[in-house]
């Protein structure tokens, strides 16, 4: 058991309630850090496989002349490629799988092509280290464990819109047409969420693919005649278990800068509706003050706090919804923000702002999007951009205020 030293009414810095609450919230993360609550991702040393990709791109030229560069506009991306045949398409996608296959502006039915190759050139990496007797057992089972996800991933209808294999690994899938929908929902979720936990066989719900299929599935059960694409968005470096990272901004931030880039290169035509989970809403708060203006929902479960004291300081033009269930364990986290620890205030308390949802249904703090759940069936609606008939908290008077 951890012990801190005792600390009398004489000191004064503790007389204040910020350094109060700072002393609490470094206590609680101290207590998850030494007491076997975080976890460790391993990794396989610092090899960045899309950044090579990248720099070899960046130096070659196509037909004679240079390639564009990848890291553009997605305007400037689809101009590009809005000039070449089926065939150069294919073949720039053939020779750069990883690049064309995370392009923001490359059409999407060719990041489904490209990202299948890449997928399958780190499946086979992976097949080579389950025999690599230079790793120790466990590494070998990592390896074989992977590999498997990796050879789902490529399974037939599958649409795997980005794939970056370093590291952890980020990934993302879409249900549904894409270039055809007119309202696009995106899942955002939270901690230890790499290509390992991306998709679960048990419990399948509680992961960004069953998430995003869960909730597919219930929008178009909403309104079938609305044509809907939801994206599982793991696409971002997401905190390793609940230690300092799950604590702090920081990976937000880089995430919120990756959501900002994905929704950018949807169709400005399109809807979009943004569903985030746990840590996923903090990536959600941080990116709000700049997301276009067709995101019109911005919905949390689980949240941790969105780095703001108030909707007002989302600044963003979007509805804002919130829900918890009443057994999940986040309700027990501080929420404030002190010396960047914490997320700030509660996004469910009445004082936030937001538009506070029914979690009916749901169990525990994974478990807003398992089906029958009324929690789901509120983000579905959502969804499909019926607004007015979802089912509010009771505590929340004011939740259906100028809706259509």
């Amino acid at each position: 058991m951890t012990s801190f030293p005792a600390l009398g009414p004489s000191s004064s810095f503790l007389q204040s309630s910020p350094w109060r609450a700072a002393l609490a919230l470094a206590v609680v993360f101290v207590m998850l850090a030494t007491t076997g609550w975080t976890a460790v991702r391993g990794t396989k040393g610092d090899a960045n496989p899309l950044a090579t990709a990248k720099t070899a791109w960046q130096h070659a030229t196509f037909h004679g002349r240079p390639l564009p560069d990848a890291n553009g506009s997605p305007a400037a991306l689809r101009a590009f490629f809005a000039t070449l045949g089926r065939a150069e398409k294919r073949q720039l996608a053939d020779r750069y799988p990883l690049v064309v296959g995370n392009m923001n502006g490359a059409p999407v039915k060719l990041r489904y092509r490209a990202n299948r190759m890449a997928i399958d050139d780190a499946r086979r990496i992976e097949e080579q280290r389950t025999g690599d007797h230079r790793l120790t057992p466990v590494g070998r089972q990592e390896a074989g464990r992977l590999m498997h996800r990796l050879e789902s991933m490529m399974s037939s209808g599958r649409q795997i819109l980005a794939f970056d294999p370093a590291g952890g690994g980020r990934a993302a899938e879409v249900f549904g047409n894409l270039p055809a929908a007119q309202r696009v929902s995106v899942v955002v979720p939270g901690v230890d969420t790499n290509l390992s936990t991306f998709e679960r066989t048990a419990r399948a719900n509680t992961a960004p693919v069953g998430m995003a299929q869960s909730l597919y599935g219930a929008e178009r059960e909403a309104r079938p005649g609305t044509r809907t694409a939801v994206i599982a968005w793991a696409d971002y470096t997401s905190p390793a278990g609940m230690g300092v990272e799950a604590a702090t901004g920081q990976l937000a931030e880089a995430g919120a800068v990756r959501l900002r880039a994905l929704v950018d290169s949807l169709p400005s035509s399109d809807t979009v509706s943004l569903f985030c989970h746990s840590y996923g809403s903090v990536v959600c708060g941080v990116a709000a003050r700049d997301l276009p203006s067709n995101v019109e929902d911005i919905a949390v479960a689980g949240s941790p706090g969105m780095r703001a004291g108030n909707r007002a300081g989302l600044n963003t033009h979007a509805r804002v919804w919130a829900m918890r269930d009443s057994d999940d364990w986040i309700q027990d986290v501080p929420y404030l923000e002190v010396g960047g620890l914490g997320h700030g205030a509660d996004p469910v308390d009445p004082s936030f702002g937001s538009r506070i949802l029914s979690a009916d249904g749901a169990v525990g703090h994974a478990g807003y999007f398992a089906p029958g759940t009324g929690s789901l069936r509120n983000f579905a609606l959502l969804g499909v951009g019926a607004t007015g008939t979802v089912a509010c908290a009771s505590a929340d008077p004011h939740c259906h205020s100028d809706l259509l």
